[in-house]
């Protein structure tokens, strides 16, 4: 038997197969289009989303069919995003993604009439655009027929288990990204449903990671090539299901996952909801492991940055490697000096991220000159990057969440000589991961929890998740960019006071 994941994404998703001993079976993919009609809005088609869920289950079931069949499904999800069905369950709504920042009044009213601090007390979340209560909100405000008829309010990870089950059942961490959510209480906050006019009725039931959440349909395993005794678990938030690919199974152990964003999602035993943590814009929400907590620190520009890079600045260096048969981005970055540079890169080419919300970001480069080349701006940019996630394991510290186990996975793992800058900036060892999916790995060993086949997530853990490689620091790059990072972590408020004149300026032509 064997156990398949999905892990929903913004611009596409994956299925992945599994063997009973952690084994990479079968796979199927696909992508979807983000749309934008109006600026800073960002919506999916959530009819069109689910389709492609099921056709890559149906794909990737159908290669194990006659030798491993499958025996349950984890499904990891992007969090925040929302569908809206009626009665009939059909769709009202496209489901605003992340990035949408359409609610910015919404989030300022909200905190004006019900408080920011307060908010965070019951929701472990900082007020921001990317949460659902202020999609809602906005909804509320601007659309309100489509309220009228709406019957049920389902992120996508319940919105596929819906479709499989008849049951609309919610992981805790996935619930909590609604803001909807207590997450001390571990139940929807009856104080936030009240006080914004949100019916109970119309959410998910809140459950645990790694449940069972029951059978598939009849039709529906007809449909996908699937046994009708398929389980199907309750998975979790994707960064949550990437840190249990990752292993991560206790506290001082982190995931940190290099892709288009750079996330660090470590695992602590409390529920912590200071004002220290508030202040950093780190949540606090239930883990895929009961008893547990977590939080993500993450820059918006981890591996987007890298690509800009390589798309805007690097013309003659994509045409010759695409001659040639190469991959630009291992051209470039093994061409980087090994040494660290004398640049200072402030890498906010989109909005910041953890510890400082900013939406309206400054990126800048300091200590350029005549003789720098352009290997050596990359390498900058990437250090610029690293260090940010520096500052980020330092806020974390502050709060109490010390991280001694790095487990790295995603694209950025590729590229060992980012790796070791990483490993010296941090001054860390970071173990890199056999899997390429933590994510649906993660979800996968939620299934098999759910059906039964492991005793705990922990133990399966122990058995599936493998380190390829260790990248440990430098001793003397180490020192050296610590005396560089001292520099950077006053950067940014340093340059707050730029930033505001430029974007106050009214440029004319």
């Amino acid at each position: 038997m064997s156990f398949l994941s999905i892990d929903i994404g913004t611009t596409g998703s994956k299925a992945v197969v599994f063997s009973d001993a952690g084994k990479i079976l079968a796979e199927a993919s696909g992508e979807y289009s983000v749309k934008s009609e109006q600026n800073g809005w960002f919506e999916l088609d959530s009819f069109e989303v689910i389709q492609l869920c099921k056709k890559i289950i149906a794909d990737a079931a159908s290669q194990v069919s006659q030798t491993d069949p499958v025996k349950a499904i984890g499904i990891a999800s992007q969090g925040e995003a929302f569908t809206l069905l009626d009665k009939d369950d059909n769709y009202l709504s496209n489901a605003m993604v992340s990035f949408d920042i359409r609610s910015q009044k919404q989030v300022e009213k909200i905190c004006e009439v019900f408080g920011r601090e307060k908010l965070y007390k019951i929701t472990g979340h900082t007020a921001h655009t990317l949460f659902s209560l202020f999609k809602f909100q906005w909804i509320k405000e601007n659309q309100p027929e489509i309220l009228e008829k709406a019957k049920r309010l389902l992120c996508f990870g319940d919105l596929l288990r819906y479709e499989l089950t008849g049951r609309a059942i919610i992981s805790y961490n996935l619930a909590a990204r609604t803001m909807l959510f207590d997450v001390s209480k571990k139940a929807w906050s009856d104080e936030i449903l009240s006080e914004f006019g949100i019916s109970k009725d119309i959410l998910s039931e809140p459950a645990e990671s790694g449940v069972s959440a029951g059978t598939i349909k009849k039709e529906i395993a007809e449909e996908l090539n699937l046994s009708k005794d398929v389980i199907i678990a309750t998975g979790g938030h994707d960064q949550c299901c990437g840190s249990i690919g990752a292993g991560v199974t206790g506290a001082g152990m982190a995931a940190y996952s290099i892709g288009t964003v750079a996330c660090i999602t470590p695992a602590f035993s409390q529920c912590v909801l200071d004002e220290t943590m508030m202040k950093s814009n780190l949540a606090t929400y239930p883990y895929t492991i009961s008893g547990l907590y977590t939080t993500v620190a993450f820059c918006m520009t981890g591996g987007s940055g890298l690509k800009w890079f390589i798309d805007n600045l690097c013309e003659c260096e994509n045409k010759e490697a695409s001659q040639n048969g190469k991959n630009v981005y291992k051209q470039m970055l093994d061409a980087m000096p090994e040494e660290p540079t004398d640049l200072l890169v402030l890498p906010h080419l989109t909005s910041t991220g953890t510890p400082y919300f900013d939406s309206s970001p400054l990126g800048a480069v300091l200590g350029v000159n005549l003789n720098t080349t352009k290997t050596e701006l990359l390498k900058g940019l990437l250090e610029g990057i690293t260090y940010e996630m520096k500052l980020n394991l330092g806020f974390l510290s502050k709060c109490g969440i010390k991280v001694t186990n790095l487990r790295a996975f995603g694209g950025g793992v590729r590229n060992e000589k980012w790796m070791q800058i990483k490993a010296d900036i941090f001054g860390l060892s970071i173990e890199c991961l056999e899997v390429r999916e933590a994510g649906c790995m993660g979800a996968a060993v939620l299934a098999a929890k759910a059906a039964g086949d492991v005793g705990s997530v922990n133990e399966c853990c122990n058995e599936w998740v493998k380190v390829s490689k260790v990248y440990e620091p430098n001793k003397t790059r180490k020192a050296l960019y610590s005396q560089r990072y001292e520099v950077y972590e006053g950067l940014y408020e340093t340059l707050v006071p730029i930033k505001n004149k430029i974007n106050h300026c009214k440029w004319s032509k």
